[in-house]
């Protein structure tokens, strides 16, 4: 058995502890950055030599975690988790390979582009039939954007997606994400965390137990909207915290405890991973912090520690490396 399916049945059997947070590595970038997705090409010593990874380095990226073992799930795009199947890279792990099944135009953040700036439109390249055959596990993302015609719009499609998926045995948990700040939604800042609440809360009370998400991939909007929601539905609404942009490596450790302290049981990290010196080794330490092994910045330190033993040059000094600059993080 994959370790998701454990971890899972055991939070929804209200016998969650530490050992049971659920990680994901999000290398599904391809879907809206495009070319710029693998992140910047390093050289032997670490450092940034200023071009991008290619797609090979991309995939490699990939199945060097599979094969460390470090994460429960793979989110890549269907054609990368194609490729791995086909590799065999998913033939003897417990790592389970994931989808994303859709790429709403929120996501669409080519170089240059202003796609981000209108409100989200629903959009689906991937087809759960054809990605049936290398997985049973997808994505899909919905962003309210407090629009009547745009919110039902996405809902609508979110529902016939719904239908399409279970129809051929595929499930998929649910990302929603915070509007982005340049669009003015109507709703206030400090209103954010309480209106995406209402929305998932809102969507999912009609579908029922063969149609619902798995569980939720959602931004951290501070401990008292994600103890909220968390607490709503603790073994039926299982709550994810995605990752957002680099930061500090605190940034990373201190969001995973806040995340898992406040009733989050999975992370699933993009480029927090994707852009670390080592992104291997940012894993196993991000599971010291949820499983109370480290605090957020004694594993700062151990990163840096070995970083030093393997040759790498870290990106940032170890004073600059341990400050947390995320105004959410420094709530909790």
């Amino acid at each position: 058995m994959k370790t998701l399916d454990k971890k899972l049945a055991s939070i929804r059997a209200g016998r969650y502890q530490p050992l049971d947070f659920i990680i994901a590595d999000a290398k599904d970038g391809d879907m809206g950055f495009g070319a710029a997705a693998p992140g910047p090409a390093r050289g032997p010593d670490g450092r940034l030599t200023g071009a991008l990874k290619t797609r090979a380095g991309y995939l490699y990226a990939m199945t060097e975690m599979v094969q460390a073992g470090v994460i429960d799930i793979m989110l890549a795009s269907a054609s990368s988790i194609e490729r791995l199947t086909d590799a065999g890279v998913f033939d003897v792990t417990t790592v389970t390979p994931a989808v994303r099944l859709n790429d709403a135009t929120d996501i669409w953040s080519a170089r240059g582009s202003t796609y981000t700036t209108h409100p989200s439109r629903p959009f689906r390249t991937a087809r759960p039939a054809r990605v049936k055959g290398f997985s049973d596990l997808g994505l899909y993302s919905v962003t309210f954007s407090n629009d009547l015609d745009h919110d039902i719009a996405s809902l609508d499609a979110y529902t016939a997606f719904r239908a399409e998926a279970t129809s051929v045995g595929v499930r998929h948990f649910l990302e929603v994400f915070n509007a982005n700040p340049a669009l003015d939604i109507g709703v206030a800042p400090a209103l954010m965390g309480s209106y995406v609440n209402d929305c998932i809360v809102r969507a999912l009370a009609g579908v029922t137990a063969v149609e619902a998400p798995v569980f939720l991939k959602m931004a951290y909007n501070g401990p008292k909207a994600l103890e909220e929601l968390a607490s709503y539905d603790p073994t039926g609404l299982i709550v994810g915290i995605l990752g957002g942009a680099k930061g500090t490596t605190r940034d990373t450790f201190e969001l995973i405890r806040q995340a898992e302290r406040y009733g989050a049981r999975v992370a699933l990290f993009g480029r927090k991973i994707n852009f670390a010196e080592h992104p291997i080794e940012l894993v196993r330490l991000m599971r010291a912090v949820v499983e109370g092994r480290a605090s957020s910045l004694e594993a700062v330190k151990a990163y840096h520690g070995a970083l030093q033993k393997a040759g790498l040059v870290a990106d940032r000094s170890l004073e600059d490396d341990s400050q947390i600059t995320d105004p959410i993080l420094q709530q909790g």
